[in-house]
């Protein structure tokens, strides 16, 4: 981990990493298995998955896979039933309004960095206060690719205004270090947010990694 004093920027992925969105995304898919007489499925069977968005919970659903002829019209039905649930109460997870209040502080930029569409990113950023002072949010679709490439990483750096060398970037899945390393920015691993039980972040190869938010804040400290 580089010197504290060189990390001027830090960058999260959304989901699993900031607000815990499981429990909208797994009812969302499971209205539609109710929808159709179907037996609802326990909220247990969607969380490890929700980081993987339509694909995981539809996965989980439906036992289907992108490649099915009806995932698209099964896709934009999910959508509509998570855009009705996202605004009512996803919560960021415990201690995260204490970190960035850290961040700020101590004089160091923050912003977010997800696959999330900005039809949903931009609607539940705007109403959830943690989020006005953030100086980047940038979306799966604000750059023409998304993570694990690392343009929407440097997209991040260039509106903070922060060399990437200089940023560090959190998240829960493997494409989010892949993506970091790639950008150049130290990357840290945030095994509280929807890992699943198949994953391992000690092969990710991340520089660090946490179980709770506030261990960031002694990891820089202690840099």
């Amino acid at each position: 981990m580089k010197q504290r004093h060189d990390i001027l920027a830090v960058l999260f992925d959304l989901d699993g990493t900031l607000v815990d969105s499981a429990p909208e995304l797994g009812a969302a898919a499971d209205k539609m298995r109710t929808d159709r007489g179907m037996p609802s499925l326990p909220q247990a069977l969607y969380r490890p998955l929700a980081g993987a968005g339509a694909r995981g919970m539809l996965g989980v659903a439906f036992g289907i896979t992108p490649e099915a002829a009806e995932f698209d019209a099964l896709r934009e039905e999910f959508y509509v039933n998570y855009e009705t649930r996202m605004l009512t109460g996803t919560p960021v997870f415990d201690g995260i309004p204490e970190l960035v209040d850290a961040l700020r502080a101590q004089g160091l930029g923050w912003g977010v960095v997800t696959n999330k569409a900005a039809r949903f990113t931009d609607p539940l950023t705007r109403a959830m206060p943690l989020f006005a002072s953030a100086g980047a949010i940038v979306s799966g679709d604000t750059t023409p690719f998304s993570k694990p490439h690392p343009e929407p990483l440097l997209e991040a750096a260039r509106r903070l205004g922060v060399a990437p060398g200089r940023c560090m970037y959190v998240g829960d899945d493997e494409r989010d270090i892949v993506a970091g390393r790639a950008a150049g920015m130290q990357t840290v691993a945030a095994t509280y947010g929807y890992m699943g039980d198949q994953a391992d972040a000690n092969l990710w190869n991340a520089h660090a990694a946490i179980a709770s938010p506030l261990e960031l804040l002694q990891m820089l400290k202690q840099a």
